[in-house]
C-alpha cells in the first residue's frame, strides 16, 4: 500500500542545506496499522508531509497504491489526495458553521457526489464511529473525543487507500485516548483500513501492529514493540 525507498529530505536556508531525513526505506502493507514514533525534531512531521504529497522529497520515491506520488504535478497530487488519502488531525480541523454530518460529507462535495448519496454515506460512517445521534449538532456542541470521531468519519468518507493520523490523541485525556485507539483498531481489523499513526506517545504506538521509530531523521533498525532496539 505504501512504499518508501531511499527517501531523503533537506531544507534550504539561503545557500545552506539542512538535512532532516536520511535514506529511509520501509513498506506498509494493505490492511496494516503502523505507528510512526518519534519525539519532537525526529523528522516525523516532515515525513508525514512527504507521504501525504504536501511536499516533494529531495531524493527517493514514495509510492501509494501503486502510484509514484513524487512524480505527480501539483494538480494531480491534489486530486490524488482527495481520492486516495484520508487525514485525521490532532486538532480535528472541523468547520464550525457546518453540522457534524455536513463536516463528514464535505470531501464528497469536491467529487460532485449527489447530496442524497453524501448524506447516506455520512450517516453510515457516523453510525460506525458511534455518534450518528450527533449528526445535526455543531462541533462546538461536542466533546473532544466526539469531535475526533467526526474527524475519523470524515477521513473515511472517500474510501481512501490509506489514512494518515497525525497525533490523533494529542488533545485527549487518557480515557478518551484509549477509546479513540480502540475505534481505530476496530476499523482496521473489521474494515481492513490501512492506518499510519504519527505519534510521540509510546503507549499509543504499542497498540499498533508495528512500530517505525524515527530519531534525528534516521529510521531505527530492529525496533520492537517493547521499545528496545537492536
Amino acid at each position: 500500500m505504501l512504499a518508501i525507498e531511499r527517501l531523503s529530505h533537506s531544507f534550504r536556508t539561503g545557500q545552506e542545506d539542512t538535512p532532516v531525513l536520511h535514506e529511509l526505506s520501509f513498506r506498509v502493507e494493505q490492511g496494516e496499522m503502523v505507528a510512526l514514533l518519534g519525539s519532537s525534531g525526529s523528522g516525523k512531521s516532515t515525513l508525514l508531509n512527504l507521504m501525504a504529497g504536501l511536499m516533494k522529497p529531495t531524493r527517493g520515491s514514495i509510492t501509494i497504491a501503486g502510484h509514484a506520488i513524487e512524480k505527480m504535478s501539483e494538480n494531480r497530487l491534489a486530486e490524488f489526495r482527495r481520492t486516495h488519502i484520508g487525514f485525521i488531525f490532532q486538532s480535528y480541523e472541523l468547520i464550525a458553521h457546518l453540522t457534524v454530518r455536513e463536516n463528514v460529507e464535505l470531501p464528497l462535495v469536491f467529487q460532485s457526489i449527489a447530496a442524497s448519496e453524501r448524506k447516506q454515506r455520512a450517516l453510515a460512517l457516523l453510525e460506525q464511529v458511534g455518534i450518528r445521534d450527533k449528526s445535526d449538532l455543531f462541533p462546538s456542541q461536542l466533546s473532544g473525543g466526539q469531535q475526533q470521531r467526526v474527524s475519523i468519519a470524515r477521513s473515511l468518507i472517500t474510501k481512501p487507500a490509506i489514512v494518515f493520523a497525525d497525533e490523533p490523541t494529542g488533545n485527549l485525556d487518557t480515557k478518551t485516548e484509549a477509546e479513540i485507539i480502540d475505534l481505530l483498531i476496530d476499523l482496521n481489523e473489521n474494515s481492513g483500513i490501512t492506518f499510519v499513526i504519527v505519534t510521540h506517545e509510546h503507549e499509543v504506538a504499542r497498540r499498533t501492529q508495528r512500530i517505525l521509530q524515527l530519531r534525528d531523521g534516521y529510521l531505527l533498525e530492529g525496533y520492537e514493540q517493547d521499545g528496545e532496539t537492536g
